[in-house]
């Protein structure tokens, strides 16, 4: 019988183990099983003997179950069992389980199991409280390591176990995708050998060796797809747009009263390149908040209209769509006003299109870009729908890339004949890994140097827990700053009332999300308080989601122009709003929200030319990691070092799920902050390997590896690229 990863598992291990696993994991054939990892190892060798166990250690022992006593829980509902443990060096220890009716199937006496917690003193006696635990079978007890597997409530660990060594015994060593070179040169064993062997070790090297040899296959995996996506984009033919002199892009350079840094001189020059050739150019622009990429952007389309073309710049809210709309005309004046009387010489128009716009508005705003009287088009994913046609797309920009999926900016690039350039932007600086993974298919550039102008911005946290009488010093130093002629923020997580409780900010990684706390703060709900209290007589204005685009509008631009003093909002002015006259921002609650989401609502402040003033009010303890993260806000002003930190402390999986569509995940062991080294290699082994094989059509295994960690759904997309 030749079994091999395709093969479905029904005949294998029996129709009730294939369906459980159907049901509970989404696995049904080998492959699928035998890449479900093991999540820890027990080493038999360094058990603890029930006899030697010390208070407060975490320990990991095998023993049988003696006895087991079902009672109620005094001080709340539910039954409680009560088990005492038996090991080889003789000794007993007692174990409590909550939620007795969950575990009583499973431990009972006689049983054998694996039991680790912490050990624990009641009534003067060790003991541990709901352990984690996995019976064990005959086989079990002759292995050196116990593979422990991430597991259901309906599916246990050793029923996994049982059905991956079942299918090991049958499975034919796999053909290996990775070429020789790679192999002997990253020295890195066979993959069947490596797949047996993070089951079933015999030595600690054995899980090790097999984990490093299976990284690899998914960092290759992941940097060949975007090879391949990099090679078809490549292919197509985009519209050359060199620098023509004496054009729109001249005449603003000579109008601009500043001078460009170093920086921006150095990217604007490599996409000035790029738009030049043949070639889509495909380049991300990441610099630290205030960094002066809108610069860079609009340089960029100016160039593209000088040669005929038309720019698209997608913005992922309407808010700030409309807020570079009137940037771009502010920078442009009549540069802007194609058309227009008083208008330039060679002017273009700056055309806004968003979901909310009038159906004259909107009419006028599909001709404009279907007529090419618009050389500039600035919205929201409207931009991207069907119906909306440009006489000749040359380059689209897209702002706050972290905001967007890969279709829906890809979804502008593939019109049209010839593929217009694509110029990525985010304020949200970018680990090396995952520039390397998530954006793989684009060319980084960095700015790293604040154009000069910029002011400095002072971020203390606000401990309500350790000083509640602080937080009237919050207001006080709001309206300190509206006395000076100056306006403020205040974000909340969430709007409030008729929005229920939906949370606006990114989810915490660890103890913000406890159950036990009071609902986040919501604007709706404490504006009055703010109205008719802290703040009362300043002019306050409400911003956020829920409100209708035109009443949004309305409020961002009564901000700008000054007639309102405090602008109480959600994270809508989380990114690209731009007022240089706001020097306070408060961020209530700011435990809640990410590390990312801190660093751009702080830029909204310090944009002018008096210092800013940013206030992260929380009630969380000190010695909690929600308050660390605050703290690393506090310390640094330094986007880029903010972004390692939040890459360290997030779920990679949200991460690299950029990646990713559909049903399952193919990335299983792929660390972005423990695996740099190998994801480096990765790329320049996919480049190599696709530059020889374009299409990967002479090598399947390869072909394959792609398709382990790029999703159906995924691949589909690729092959329309």
């Amino acid at each position: 019988m030749n079994v091999d990863l395709d093969s479905a598992l029904e005949p294998l291990i029996g129709r009730k183990s294939a369906d459980l696993l159907a049901a509970q994991l989404e696995i049904s054939t080998v492959g699928e099983l035998v890449r479900h990892y093991p999540r820890r190892y027990v080493d038999r060798g360094k058990l603890t003997p029930i006899t030697g166990l010390e208070l407060g250690e975490h320990a990991t022992l095998v023993a049988q179950v003696e006895k087991t006593t079902t009672r109620e829980m005094r001080a709340r509902r539910g039954t409680m069992l009560q088990v005492v443990l038996r090991d080889e060096s003789g000794g007993s220890l007692d174990c409590t389980f909550f939620n007795a009716h969950k575990v009583k199937h499973l431990v009972y006496p006689g049983v054998r199991a694996v039991f680790s917690g912490k050990v624990g003193m009641f009534n003067q006696k060790l003991q541990l409280t709901h352990p984690q635990f996995e019976p064990l079978d005959e086989t079990d007890e002759i292995r050196p390591f116990l593979s422990v597997y991430p597991a259901t409530g309906k599916l246990g660990s050793q029923v996994i176990a049982r059905c991956v060594r079942q299918v090991l015994e049958l499975l034919d060593d796999p053909t290996d995708p990775l070429p020789p070179k790679i192999r002997d040169r990253e020295k890195l064993t066979e993959l069947g050998r490596a797949l047996r062997r993070i089951h079933v070790p015999e030595v600690e090297a054995d899980i090790h060796a097999a984990r490093h040899r299976l990284v690899w296959d998914e960092a290759l995996g992941v940097q060949l797809a975007l090879a391949l996506r990099r090679q078809a984009t490549a292919a197509r033919p985009a519209p050359q747009c060199p620098p023509v002199p004496g054009g729109l892009l001249d005449a603003f350079d000579a109008a601009l009263p500043f001078t460009l840094t170093a920086g921006q001189q150095e990217v604007g020059a490599q996409v000035a390149a790029d738009l030049g050739r043949a070639h889509p150019m495909n380049r991300l622009v990441q610099g630290d908040v205030g960094a002066g990429k809108t610069i860079i952007a609009l340089r960029a389309m100016l160039q593209v209209v000088d040669s005929g073309q038309q720019a698209a710049m997608l913005a992922p809210t309407e808010v700030l769509a409309a807020q570079h709309a009137r940037s771009l005309r502010a920078m442009l004046g009549p540069l802007a006003r194609g058309g227009e009387l008083g208008a330039a010489e060679k002017a273009t128009r700056v055309t806004l299109l968003t979901g909310s716009l009038g159906a004259k508005a909107k009419k006028q705003a599909l001709l404009d870009a279907q007529s090419g009287e618009a050389g500039i088009m600035v919205g929201t994913h409207a931009l991207i729908q069907d119906r909306v046609g440009f006489a000749d797309l040359g380059l689209v920009v897209v702002d706050e890339q972290h905001r967007f999926g890969v279709e829906q900016r890809d979804a502008l690039r593939g019109r049209g004949e010839k593929a217009p350039h694509m110029l990525v932007m985010t304020a949200t600086p970018i680990p090396r890994t995952v520039a390397m993974t998530v954006y793989g298919d684009l060319t980084v550039s960095s700015l790293r140097e604040l154009p000069r102008g910029r002011s400095p911005i002072a971020t203390s946290v606000v401990p309500l827990a350790e000083k509640p009488q602080w937080f009237a010093s919050v207001w006080r130093r709001v309206r300190e700053e509206v006395a000076k002629g100056h306006q403020a923020y205040v974000v909340f997580p969430r709007v409030g009332e008729s929005a229920k409780a939906e949370d606006d900010t990114e989810p915490p990684p660890d103890d913000a999300t406890d159950e036990a706390r009071r609902p986040p703060l919501a604007v709706l709900d404490i504006a009055p308080r703010l109205e008719e209290g802290a703040l009362a007589g300043l002019r306050l204005g409400i911003l956020h989601g829920k409100l209708p685009s035109d009443e949004k509008d309305a409020v961002m631009r009564s901000f700008e122009r000054g007639e309102l003093d405090v602008l109480l909002a959600t994270t809508v002015i989380e990114v690209g709003v731009d007022v240089p006259n706001a020097t306070a921002i408060v961020i209530l609650d700011a435990e809640r929200f990410g590390l990312s989401q801190l660093h751009q609502l702080r830029g909204r402040v310090g944009r002018g030319s008096a210092a800013g003033v940013c206030l992260l009010v929380t009630e969380m303890p000190e010695a909690t990691a929600a308050r660390e993260r605050l703290a690393a806000v506090e310390g640094t002003t330094d986007g880029f070092e903010l972004a390692r930190l939040d890459l360290e402390l997030r779920r990679e999986g949200d991460v690299l799920g950029a990646l990713q569509s559909g049903r399952r995940s193919g990335l299983r062991l792929l660390s972005l902050l423990k695996h740099e080294d190998v994801i480096a290699k990765a790329q320049v082994y996919a480049a190599d390997l696709v530059s020889h094989d374009p299409g990967l059509g002479h090598s399947p295994g390869l072909a394959a590896l792609v398709g382990e960690v790029v999703t159906d759904d995924r691949a589909e997309y690729l092959d329309k690229v």
